[in-house]
């Protein structure tokens, strides 16, 4: 059987839909990475498929966002053969109490081949945090230890101790009197204020690097070449739990394989990870129950 080629990007014109900035750490990474020529869709709205400051809730996926972000950039710029975006999502660890997450994807789609490949960064490094205040001096100190001004705060009316936009919104805050005033002001309307870490990537810097992270992860998962169809994004899509327990043997929720699969041929590659063959028995829920 003849090779399949793989779609060659090197040259092709690429779309980027944004409006907060992530064009400063995407386009030289991907440029450089894959040869792209990157424009920016100027004058695309990106916000109506959902914002972090509670002005649009996004109703899809993460994924979801970052694909109609893709189809206004190619409606945008007809000559444009690949398309890219960026979206985040941040909220709680799933295992660990109290300490939150940060997910990064930069996608890519070709319109010519239909190749569609991801870059992530999942992370720990995020100052995505909120407090409800009902003083200034409360502000002032979730301020601080969000770094404020540097990364930006967003100030929403509070009811319940839940964000209600409806009833104030101040996300243009860029200095100690503009974030005292509008805590006044909300605390007036609401007795209380919601602050919260902007999320927006021109507004938190510790996200920006982040972006940049997933765009060097894109970079790398489509030079992992399938090793049958040399397809891009030969990478993991499956992780197998059961390491076995030093001690009784017996199957750990510890992962003990990845599966590596290409999108465009049926290639399919268990592997088990390096360094691990054995768990500790601390991790079993026989000898450690």
């Amino acid at each position: 059987m003849e090779p399949i080629v793989p779609p060659f990007l090197k040259d092709s014109i690429a779309v980027l839909a944004t409006m907060h900035g992530k064009e400063r750490v995407i386009v030289p990474i991907l440029e450089q990475g894959l040869g792209l020529k990157v424009e920016l869709a100027t004058g695309i709205d990106t916000d109506r498929f959902g914002t972090f400051s509670h002005d649009v809730e996004r109703t899809g996926s993460q994924l979801d966002a970052a694909k109609a972000k893709i189809a206004s950039g190619l409606a945008h710029l007809s000559n444009a053969r690949v398309g890219i975006a960026s979206e985040g999502s941040f909220g709680p660890h799933p295992f660990i109490p109290f300490v939150p997450i940060a997910r990064e994807i930069v996608l890519l789609f070709d319109r010519e081949s239909g190749l569609e490949i991801a870059g992530h960064d999942v992370s720990l490094d995020t100052n995505f945090s909120h407090k409800v205040v009902t003083d200034v001096a409360s502000a002032m100190a979730f301020a601080e230890a969000a770094k404020f001004p540097d990364h930006g705060l967003v100030v929403l009316g509070a009811q319940d101790e839940k964000p209600a936009p409806a009833l104030a919104l101040f996300k243009k805050i860029d200095d100690a009197a503009e974030l005292e005033a509008a805590v006044s002001k909300v605390i007036g309307i609401c007795g209380s204020a919601f602050v919260e870490t902007d999320m927006r990537a021109h507004r938190n810097p510790t996200r920006m690097t982040a972006i940049g992270r997933a765009a060097s992860d894109l970079v790398r998962r489509y030079n992992s070449l399938c090793p049958v169809c040399q397809w891009p994004g030969y990478d993991v899509t499956e992780r197998i739990k059961g390491l076995p327990c030093t001690w009784c043997g017996g199957p750990t929720e510890l992962i003990r394989a990845e599966v590596l699969s290409c999108h465009k041929c049926s290639r399919r590659e268990e592997r088990t990870v390096a360094g691990r063959d054995q768990a500790d028995p601390g991790q079993c829920a026989q000898c450690n129950p």
